[in-house]
């Protein structure tokens, strides 16, 4: 068995996704594939379009063989902790051969060389780093701009565009994979394939390989109809099964007045206790709170070159799930100790029973399960999740509500 492991959000699942799964199968000989998916909020703060489940469902009839969740305390984090919960979970199943990661370059070694700089942190480096960040530019604007003036001095400057590397998302996550990886210790490789069509974030559809924001954008402004060209006939036919189902799609604006509502009334020095949330931005949130109510002109009024807007979406989402910042800390410097299937194939099937014999990781398939382990840092975990998926369902304003969603939803087996 040659497993290849993928992080993912397929949101939705698209054929940019598709092109991914088969070339890394096809680069690294894999027989296997494990997707660690984020659940219900996704990375840039914000409610995936439709459920994990969902989601899950798509991976697996798209060609994916096993679809793990990637937990909400992981998954709606800074590019850093995103891969580092990631990593940590796919390193502690002992089967997997390597990690695929799509990026905009294309290239392991120059991710390689940025990714051992960032791990060993050289005084030259840090000092860059130090000088932007007195300079009032945010986390990840000062250590790009530090990578790239340490790295003027590599023998290597001239053959790779470090400057534009650094601009890419995806670049920029696949460095936090392999610094994971490095700082693990772990034996799995990792391997990258070149994003094909259009850049993550760029919202145009002009092509096969549009980007999920640009089918998304798409969606909400012209209906689901618009898009199916865009998609996978397994993508899309799940699409139409969830809005039938429940109406309508997910996004961040359905969450403005409950938003807005938690801000006036949380105590500050709840709101403070939220991660990130630092030199009075706490005031700037409640402030701007009380003077708009789009959550867009919100987000906006509060972010800055420090304070980038997907930083304020996190910190909005973990304010909804009361994920304090202590708590983050404690449950990242816990090692991983469960995993959660949301579907799987019949090569799934076989991925779990060598998970089963070569990792003492405990493996959920029923939520309610969890009781019977009676551990405490796993129950944390789970109650943030079953937390997350009650919120994410509660922002699609069903006419019949009902909570638990977790309890009640099994994995899909194909």
């Amino acid at each position: 068995m040659n497993t290849v492991g993928l992080i993912t959000e397929y949101n939705p699942f698209h054929y940019g996704h598709q092109y991914h799964l088969k070339k890394s199968l096809s680069t690294t000989n894999a027989t296997h594939s494990i997707s660690i998916m984020s659940s219900s909020f996704m990375q840039r703060g914000e409610p995936a379009i439709v459920d994990k489940w969902t989601r899950a469902k798509m991976a697996i009839d798209n060609g994916v063989d096993l679809v793990l969740e990637l937990p909400f305390v992981y998954s709606c984090q800074s590019a850093e902790l995103f891969a580092l919960g990631a990593i940590k979970t796919l390193n502690a199943l002992n089967i997997i051969d390597y990690l695929s990661f799509g990026s905009e370059i294309g290239r392991i070694e120059p991710l390689n060389i940025m990714a051992s700089i960032l791990v060993d942190e050289p005084k030259e480096y840090r000092n860059y780093l130090r000088y932007h960040l007195d300079n009032g530019e945010s986390f990840a604007v000062s250590r790009s701009m530090a990578l790239e003036k340490y790295l003027k001095n590599n023998k290597l400057y001239r053959e790779y565009p470090f400057k534009k590397i650094l601009t890419g998302s995806n670049n920029i996550l696949g460095i936090e994979y392999i610094k994971a990886l490095k700082k693990l210790q772990s034996p799995i490789k990792p391997i990258t394939i070149q994003r094909k069509g259009y850049d993550y974030s760029d919202t145009n559809i002009g092509n096969k390989y549009a980007s999920a924001s640009g089918i998304r954008k798409h969606i909400f402004n012209y209906g689901l109809e618009s898009i199916e060209n865009l998609l996978p006939e397994a993508s899309y036919l799940l699409l139409k099964e969830y809005i039938s189902q429940y109406g309508n799609f997910n996004c961040l604006a359905n969450y403005e007045q409950l938003i807005k509502y938690v801000l006036l009334t949380k105590d500050k020095t709840e709101i403070q206790n939220i991660l990130d949330i630092e030199d009075g931005l706490e005031n700037r949130l409640i402030n701007q709170s009380q003077l708009h109510n789009d959550i867009k002109k919100i987000i906006m009024a509060t972010s800055s070159k420090r304070y980038p807007s997907t930083r304020i979406q996190r910190i909005l989402i973990h304010l909804l799930n009361n994920l304090t910042g202590p708590s983050i800390r404690e449950l990242y410097d816990s090692k991983p100790i469960y995993i959660r299937i949301l579907a799987a194939n019949s090569n799934g099937l076989e991925l779990l029973n060598s998970i089963k014999n070569n990792s003492d990781i405990s493996i959920i398939t029923k939520f309610s399960h969890y009781k019977k382990y009676n551990n405490e840092v796993m129950e944390k975990f789970l109650f943030y999740e079953r937390q997350a998926s009650d919120l994410y369902f509660l922002g699609l304003d069903l006419d019949k509500k009902f909570t638990k969603y977790d309890y009640y939803i099994s994995p899909y087996i194909k």
